[in-house]
């Protein structure tokens, strides 16, 4: 009986040696690893350094304004009213800004038959002018996704709005 309980403490010391050495160190290597991936941000998820719309979240904000500003006349109340309006662009990357940049001639229209379009009652109020912002976003977004298939600019901005 003295030779059983010293042969099941020799096996269970050789299994635990065994954990410590061989397992131990690979199951800790490997949560390194998996750590060390998602704080890079390959991995993604909460902690990533990613927001929810993929951009890093260290890269700070980069304004582009589409100058010069935006000049157009559009129907009201039966009188020719005039709006213009002064744009800038939110991006955390200059690629997207070049991108920008390389294609203005488009966006320029674009925007031009945008603002031409709108009635005078639908844009005067804040809800209006934050409706247009949005719609101003989306054309550029669809531009540089069809040209550049990358729309990762963030905002767009009215630095100035005067209607006439």
């Amino acid at each position: 009986m003295a030779e059983v309980g010293v042969n099941e403490k020799v096996e269970r010391s050789f299994s635990t040696k065994i954990l410590l050495i061989g397992v131990l160190p690979a199951v800790i290597a490997a949560l390194l690893v998996i750590a060390t991936l998602f704080v890079s941000g390959v991995i993604p998820g909460n902690g990533s350094g990613f927001n929810e719309e993929g951009f890093r979240e260290s890269s700070p904000a980069i304004y582009l304004p589409i100058a010069p500003a935006f000049v157009v006349n559009f129907a009201g109340q039966g009188n020719a009213r005039f709006l213009q309006i002064t744009v800038e662009v939110m991006a955390r990357s200059s690629e997207v800004l070049d991108d920008i940049k390389d294609h203005m001639p488009v966006i320029r229209n674009n925007l031009n038959m945008l603002f031409s379009d709108q009635q005078y009652d639908n844009i005067s109020t804040l809800e209006g002018k934050e409706r247009l912002r949005e719609q101003a976003l989306e054309v550029i977004q669809r531009i540089l996704e069809e040209e550049t298939g990358d729309s990762s600019i963030e905002a767009v901005y009215f630095t100035t709005f005067v209607m006439q």
